[in-house]
């Protein structure tokens, strides 16, 4: 290899190192500068406090300055630069967590014909949380939410669509939004909140919620919702039951002092503590709901003062028989109110100690709806909303209900809703009557298009049918009444599960009727009267909601239970297909 090979060479070599150096240069950014300015200070400041406590060991001229103060100085210098390079990084992280907290509309257009069977669209992104026989809801904030606060946005009462929500942490709520203190019930449903049925369909939940949480936690406020839109009223029959229920006056939200147009827009609202019911009492078990209506029942008596009022009148827990025959106005009530009338005050007569009431709901106040009910084990009411007041009577207590021509062919499910109801809180169902004239209608039979005819069709009567049944269902309750007085004289009054055989040797009469089908469901298999759930499983109750459910608990104690199958043997749907009226 000659001389020039070898110069090349080392050329070459160097050329190679230069460059790597140039390159290293020109990766190191500011950045990197910054980091290495900040590790390399802390270490000529310690050399320099180093060097200066030595100087302190050995007297110096006083002529010579301290370098100490400086270095403190420069410390707290570079302390100060820290913090504020941490504050402006905290700031813009938390102006990153604002900024991406993401709003969705209420009511989810792709699930609009799944509402009622499927996925909900209200707040479709979330799930509920599930156990197994209990309510189904939302809570904010929790562990699925992740910590993190429910808001909303919007105040639209026309379309959801409009109406929004997120979820975002405490620290950092989105911009101008308002937070609202306490705990907060929302509620949403698809048939509105002004029909005392749908809304205590609405609001049954956050009960059961409330007794699964040892009566503890008292709702603040309420919003609610009708396919996301927002709601500003509730039915006042409801608004008194929920203010029995809660102790407290009732407070709907409707955001007015919240900045917006009043639509869709506007100022979001946080709530600090929210739970959220979207199902209804859907998925509950049977035991559950009756939980729910005794704690309703007892509260309503003790807000109205009328717990005594029972024994006083003598129907309901007293000795004697209330038969109350509960009218409607308008769509569904009777064509001859006086005839109805006449034959249940004839059937009644004939029954010692039993005294009937004929009554209009909406002339009632609500406390006095409460004390009919208390006085009532009879109830004899058209299909309406005002059978919802059944639960308010004692329990083992009787329900007759009334329907014009074409309901069983053509109203659905719907038209049940009061036997499931009498069954849930408790109540004997004890069957229907369906008038056979009527109104025609120019489809055939089971055309859904004829509900518009009958829906609001009137109730005629039948004599002989009516005084029937109306003795039947007298003297049975009026067994049940001595059976019932005889064991309490011998103290010996307890829960009894009576089956048929049992019945019939206290003198139980078999209700007079035609046997109709009716629908298929597993509801008319489960007991009428379930065991409460123990007293263990509630717990930190006020005085007031522990005093109700431990008074619920020992009425189930002496009631008689009967079975549902038994009950089905002897109530069954009344159908009548004579069309002479006597």
């Amino acid at each position: 290899m000659n001389l020039k090979t070898i110069s090349c060479q080392k050329k070459n070599t160097i050329s190679t190192k230069t460059n790597h150096r140039n390159h290293r240069r020109r990766l190191l950014s500011p950045c990197t500068l910054y980091i290495s300015i900040l590790l390399i200070l802390p270490s000529c400041i310690f050399l320099v406090l180093v060097f200066e406590s030595r100087f302190l060991r050995t007297p110096s001229p006083s002529s010579q300055p301290s370098l100490l103060p400086y270095a403190w100085g420069f410390i707290h210098q570079l302390k100060n630069v820290n913090a504020f390079a941490t504050d402006a990084t905290c700031s813009t992280a938390d102006d990153k967590l604002r900024g991406a907290v993401t709003f969705l509309p209420l009511k989810d257009l792709r699930y609009e014909k799944t509402a009622e069977a499927g996925h909900t669209w209200f707040m479709s992104s979330m799930n509920d949380t599930r156990e197994e026989g209990e309510v189904q809801y939302q809570q904010f904030p929790s562990e699925s939410s992740n910590g993190r606060l429910l808001c909303i946005k919007g105040r639209d009462t026309h379309d959801g669509v409009w109406n929004s929500y997120a979820l975002a942490w405490p620290e950092t709520l989105p911009y101008n939004a308002t937070l609202m203190k306490a705990l907060t019930f929302i509620s949403n449903n698809h048939y509105g909140h002004n029909n005392i049925w749908h809304g205590l369909s609405a609001m049954f939940p956050f009960v059961a919620w409330h007794i699964k949480n040892g009566c503890s936690m008292d709702p603040t406020r309420w919003v609610l919702f009708y396919k996301g839109e927002l709601r500003k009223n509730l039915a006042l029959w409801v608004t008194n039951i929920l203010e029995a229920t809660f102790s407290r006056p009732l407070e709907v939200e409707t955001f007015d002092s919240v900045g917006g147009d009043g639509g869709g827009g506007g100022e979001a609202v946080c709530f600090e503590k929210a739970v959220v019911m979207r199902h209804n009492e859907g998925g509950m078990l049977r035991e559950r709901r009756e939980e729910v209506y005794d704690l309703i029942r007892c509260k309503a008596r003790e807000y109205c003062n009328v717990s005594s009022a029972a024994a006083e009148g003598g129907g309901g827990g007293g000795g004697g028989i209330g038969m109350t025959l509960l009218m409607r106005t308008g769509a569904r009530s009777f064509r001859n109110e006086t005839v109805v009338g006449g034959i249940f005050e004839k059937e009644c007569k004939k029954v010692e100690g039993c005294r009937l009431t004929v009554a209009r709901s909406d002339n009632l106040t609500f406390c006095e709806q409460v004390k009919l009910m208390s006085m009532t084990d009879i109830l004899v009411s058209p299909h309406g909303a005002q059978l919802t007041n059944l639960f308010l009577m004692d329990k083992n207590s009787s329900v007759m209900e009334f329907f014009p021509k074409g309901w069983l062919e053509v109203a659905g499910v719907g038209q049940f809703i009061y036997r499931w109801m009498a069954s849930w809180s408790g109540m004997l169902h004890r069957g229907y009557w369906r008038d056979p004239d009527g109104a025609s209608c120019p489809y055939p039979d089971k055309d859904r298009r004829c509900m518009s005819i009958y829906k609001n069709g009137q109730i005629g009567y039948n004599k002989i049918f009516f005084g029937e049944w109306a003795t039947s269902v007298l003297n049975d309750v009026k067994q049940m009444k001595m059976v019932k007085g005889k064991e309490k004289s011998r103290g010996t009054w307890r829960t009894t599960t009576i089956d048929r055989g049992l019945l019939q040797a206290n003198g139980f009469s078999r209700t007079h009727q035609k046997t109709a089908s009716r629908p298929t469901s597993s509801i008319y298999d489960r007991p009428v009267v379930p065991h409460l759930r123990s007293a263990a499983s509630i717990t930190t109750t006020s005085s007031s909601d522990s005093r109700c459910l431990s008074l619920n608990r020992s009425l189930n104690s002496s009631v008689v239970a009967f079975s549902q199958s038994n009950n089905d043997r002897l109530v069954e749907e009344h159908v009548v297909n004579q069309k002479t009226k006597v």
